[in-house]
């Protein structure tokens, strides 16, 4: 099968080896106008219709009440004379091969890639994103490139990527294109992974965790305040995600990026760490991430690395076995560690894995088993 020039640069980038990021497979073409017989305009999956030609969309926890001819909070679901359209299926603005290390996914396939994509929208709005640019966007008005479930699954099989992970901006928009690719990459032996801030509702949720491997969740602050004021959403439903995807039996990771001043507080965070335990049990891996003043929060400094040592030692003695520290490249709290015989099993550099003692899925000294997704 013949390549276009996109997908020979990426698949390029792949065998030269030891690259840590690829350039985006994008070209931008200029951003165009809606079309109402576009492929990536379709009938979104998970709403009811109301009198009045209004929509209530079901997808996420704000349950938008949509009249004719507008759009839900995401910007990227429109009511088009009674039904509810999704402008972004397979509309990509974003597609990059990125070390799975990167999502930050530590126990699922250590050292590969993924086919990274995502469309512009989200159903929040935090004040310290770094892709605001895209996640709070329009669709017309971000250049893109149209890829079907089909194509999207064949280029990563081609490039020789294990997974596709749906990153950038929230998923949860784009659920309907995520699921459809889905199906498609499991039937080429391929493996799916959602990078999500966990806004979303039950019924979608479980149709996701039927078609994916591996979810990580942002988990924001353990505070309802903190996520009315920074970020425009609720804790309980992400509370609600977190518990959903473990009941599914999908791999899932965490991450608490810790802020200056905002949720950083040792309780707070003691807190956090005694529900994941209780809620979650000790095995989800949990990332402490390093803050760096971003879109609406640049007033802040970046997070002292001390703050992120004592999360880390709280994570610990509150019984979590496997805590690590994000954003601080060369820390020895971005390593992976048995929690019985405590040799180190997986030492990264940055995205790079430089040292790996699991063999079969089990410390190499101890015979431990280290739960994850390990081939």
């Amino acid at each position: 099968m013949l390549l276009t020039r996109r997908e020979f640069c990426l698949q390029s980038g792949v065998c030269l080896g030891g690259l840590l990021f690829f350039p985006t497979l994008l070209t931008h073409s200029k951003a165009q106008s809606l079309s109402k017989t576009t492929p990536y305009i379709t009938e979104a999956r998970y709403y009811v219709k109301l009198p009045d030609n209004k929509v209530r969309c079901l997808l996420c926890p704000r349950t938008c009440l949509v009249a004719e001819g507008k759009r839900g909070y995401c910007r990227v679901r429109e009511n088009q004379k009674g039904t509810y359209k999704t402008l972004v299926y397979g509309r990509l603005c974003s597609i990059n091969n990125d070390p799975i290390e990167k999502k930050p996914l530590f126990h699922f396939l250590p050292g590969t890639t993924a086919i990274s994509v995502a469309t512009v929208g989200c159903n929040i709005h935090c004040k310290f994103c770094q892709n605001w640019n895209i996640s709070q966007a329009k669709p017309e008005d971000v250049s893109f490139e149209y890829y079907s479930p089909e194509k999207l699954a064949q280029l990563t099989r081609q490039v020789g990527s294990p997974t596709i992970a749906y990153t950038y901006t929230e998923p949860t928009v784009f659920t309907e294109y995520i699921y459809d690719t889905a199906v498609q990459a499991r039937q080429l032996g391929l493996r799916n992974v959602i990078i999500s801030n966990g806004c979303i509702n039950e019924q979608p949720m479980n149709d996701l965790c039927q078609v994916v491997d591996a979810i990580k969740i942002d988990f924001k602050a353990f505070s309802e305040k903190f996520y009315s004021e920074i970020t425009d959403g609720q804790l309980q439903p992400v509370l609600d995600s977190l518990v959903r995807v473990k009941q599914n039996g999908v791999w899932l990771e965490i991450v608490n990026l810790v802020i200056p001043t905002h949720n950083d507080d040792p309780q707070m965070i003691r807190q956090m760490c005694q529900w994941i335990l209780k809620n979650l049990g000790p095995d989800v891996p949990l990332h402490f991430t390093r803050f760096h003043p971003q879109y609406r929060m640049q007033n802040l400094p970046p997070t002292p690395v001390k703050t992120l040592e004592t999360a880390h030692k709280i994570g610990l003695d509150t019984g979590l076995k496997y805590v690590y520290i994000g954003n601080v490249p060369g820390h020895p709290a971005e390593n992976t560690y048995c929690p019985n015989c405590h040799r180190l099993l997986i030492e990264r550099s940055g995205y790079m894995i430089t040292t790996n003692n699991l063999s079969r899925g089990k410390c190499r000294f101890c015979q431990t088993p280290i739960p994850g997704v390990w081939s």
